[in-house]
């Protein structure tokens, strides 16, 4: 009846095994299952957002890493708890037999074929094995704060990549437009040229403008494919797909939103690089525990059931089929290592905690310092954004004056120079913008 306890218990424990490992695989293949990428995607930023969250394949591997941190811990758990091995042995002795001297002259002892069944169980329980499963536990909540970042990090470049793509889209309206009006007054020039009412110079000059706008045109096309394949990246999407970003730059890019950012307020708990820095510093502290426990005692437990069966005459059984056995091992002297290594631990974990606090005197004047780049950005964006309508105002007013002939060469050069200098500038300040508000968002981390 024991027999079959042992063994029934055995192959418990083993089927427990087998599904764990089937669940960790289980995981890890529907990490791998992707669904056939979309030919095409109309998205918002919050839609994009979350759609490189799900497919995002960094992403995917930052939330694996938390998946190992577990399969990890319960390594160090397992190790605590009581192990079993089984084993059997077939001894063939090919007939020899044992001679015995004894004072009665010699005895044969035959050796008959052996079977052997043994089940060994074991615990061993130690406090550097305690300490270590708290410290995964550490590790566990480290990577769980590294997969946040890492969505922070993905949406901040989604936001930007999304905007870029919008500005410019902006700016090449505006070029297309500025091109129709130069081309058309190319055309009336060179009729007037034509007709002997104006010099060739004059027409010859505004084609060199239109080339210009065309090389701008150009290059501002190749600027919104490479942004849309940098988002087409982050979203894990093929080149072939066709991009429609349906939200406008005025309304990610509001006065409200903004207002609301720099009025939200500043928890240094919920900062993420606080929350690892903090995690580090109580990892350093546990690890000062690990090390002081190396001075601790090891206690072990072991049962080992043993039986042989015994093929043919003969044979002397001299193992007993029961052994409990109990151990308690205690270090003694190691010549100062591990007086070293508690220094050692200690020493980082002071390290830790002057990082630390420091950090935690710099957060509260990188927030005032990032609120302030929010503003003067805000503030540059709009005065740039109020400059290129003038520019562009005016620019067309040239252009009029040009076909009237109240307006020079000269002047309608300068207005479509100030036009193109205007669109560079207004791209910067929203880029600008974008990226302190991203900052800031990141920083405070409120959701």
């Amino acid at each position: 009846m024991r027999k079959r306890s042992i063994i029934f218990a055995v192959c418990i424990l083993l089927s427990v095994g087998a599904f764990a490992d089937d669940r960790v695989i289980a995981a890890a293949s529907s990490q791998q299952s992707r669904p056939t990428p979309p030919t095409s995607l109309s998205l918002t930023l919050s839609e994009a957002q979350d759609y490189a969250i799900r497919e995002n394949r960094t992403l995917r591997n930052a939330s694996l890493a938390v998946q190992e941190a577990y399969a990890q811990r319960w390594q160090t758990i397992a190790a605590m708890l009581p192990s079993v091995d089984g084993s059997y042995t077939y001894s063939n002795y090919c007939g020899y037999s044992a001679e015995l001297s004894t004072a009665m002259g010699a005895m044969k002892i035959n050796m008959p074929n052996v079977g052997a069944l043994g089940l060994t169980a074991s615990v061993g329980i130690n406090g550097q094995g305690i300490v270590g499963a708290l410290l995964n536990n550490i590790a566990i909540d480290m990577k769980k704060i590294a997969l946040e970042q890492s969505e922070s990090d993905l949406k901040a470049s989604i936001t930007t990549s999304y905007i870029s793509i919008l500005v410019l889209d902006d700016i090449a309206q505006l070029l297309d437009s500025s091109l129709n009006n130069i081309e058309n007054l190319a055309q009336i020039t060179q009729n007037t040229v034509d007709a002997g009412a104006a010099e060739q110079t004059t027409a010859d000059q505004i084609k060199v403008r239109i080339n210009t706008l065309k090389n701008n045109i150009n290059s501002n096309k190749r600027n919104i494919e490479l942004a849309k394949n940098s988002l087409r990246v982050l979203l894990a999407v093929p080149a072939e797909t066709e991009l429609n970003l349906t939200q406008s730059l005025d309304q990610l890019l509001s006065a409200d939103n903004i207002m609301q950012l720099l009025g939200e307020h500043f928890n240094i708990n919920r900062n993420l690089s606080y929350q690892q820095l903090e995690k580090s510093t109580e990892l350093a502290r546990r690890n000062v525990h690990m090390a002081a426990w190396a001075y601790g005692p090891t206690v072990s437990l072991a049962y080992n059931y043993s039986n042989q069966q015994y093929y043919g005459e003969g044979g002397m059984r001299m193992t007993p089929p029961n052994l409990v056995q109990v151990s308690v091992r205690m270090p003694l002297w190691s010549s100062g290592k591990r007086a070293a290594a508690v220094v050692e631990k200690k020493i980082a974990y002071e390290e830790a905690k002057n990082t630390l606090d420091e950090t935690t005197d710099n957060l509260e004047i990188m927030y005032q310092q990032m609120r302030f780049n929010l503003q003067n950005a805000f503030e540059t964006y709009m005065n740039e954004k109020e400059n290129i309508a003038v520019t562009e105002r005016v620019f067309q007013s040239t252009a009029n004056k040009f076909n009237w002939g109240a307006a020079s060469n000269l002047e309608l050069t300068n207005a479509s120079n100030d036009l193109i200098s205007a669109q560079s500038t207004y791209v910067q300040a929203v880029l600008t913008l974008v990226n302190a508000q991203v900052d800031l968002e990141q920083f405070l981390n409120n959701k």
